[in-house]
């Protein structure tokens, strides 16, 4: 990791874990990575200059109605992608992880490329070993699953294979595609 990215990351990490950020990031990061992701195409995120980053391209749970959300991703060492449900600590899950639980099947964006996946819950026994390979790429963000009072909700997203004559083969999130930063 670049020296100027670890410097970043250790004055922004501990601003993260601050009620002043769990109260602000809700409201204006959305629309700024919305921005962002609109001006350069989906090849920049504000969040992908600290971790990983990607955009989830789901289906709305009760609406069906396609949906898009910016998250940090962490590689999993299998080509594979955990993202977590944080939701800043606020005491509901976030909508994209009922997305998710009612329609498994879903893409995402990763600097300007975009895969199919398919979404698995990380299984309890497993969800140790997810944490620690989290906050080894952020410290102290399974912080926000004590603060919110519940079980943080954890995926895996397995790439997928396009369908026949669709010019695409299943790939990996973070080897040989797009690299996580």
């Amino acid at each position: 990791m670049p020296v100027v990215q670890q410097l970043v990351r250790s004055l922004v990490s501990p601003l993260t874990r601050t009620r002043a950020f769990r109260w602000l990031a809700p409201r204006t990061l959305p629309a700024v990575e919305s921005a962002l992701g609109a001006i350069t195409g989906g090849r920049v995120q504000l969040a992908s200059l600290l971790v990983p980053s990607l955009v989830l391209h789901s289906t709305g749970a009760r609406t069906g109605q396609p949906r898009d959300t910016a998250l940090m991703y962490t590689p999993d060492g299998r080509g594979r992608a955990i993202v977590a449900g944080t939701s800043f600590a606020r005491e509901r899950h976030p909508g994209w992880t009922y997305n998710l639980m009612a329609h498994p099947d879903a893409s995402i964006t990763v600097r300007g490329r975009t895969m199919r996946v398919r979404a698995m819950r990380v299984p309890d026994d497993e969800r140790d070993a997810a944490w620690a390979r989290i906050e080894a790429q952020w410290p102290g963000y399974r912080a926000y699953e004590r603060e919110s009072g519940r079980v943080v909700r954890l995926f895996v997203l397995q790439p997928v294979a396009e369908p026949v004559g669709a010019g695409g083969s299943a790939g990996s999130v973070v080897a040989g595609g797009p690299a996580g930063h």
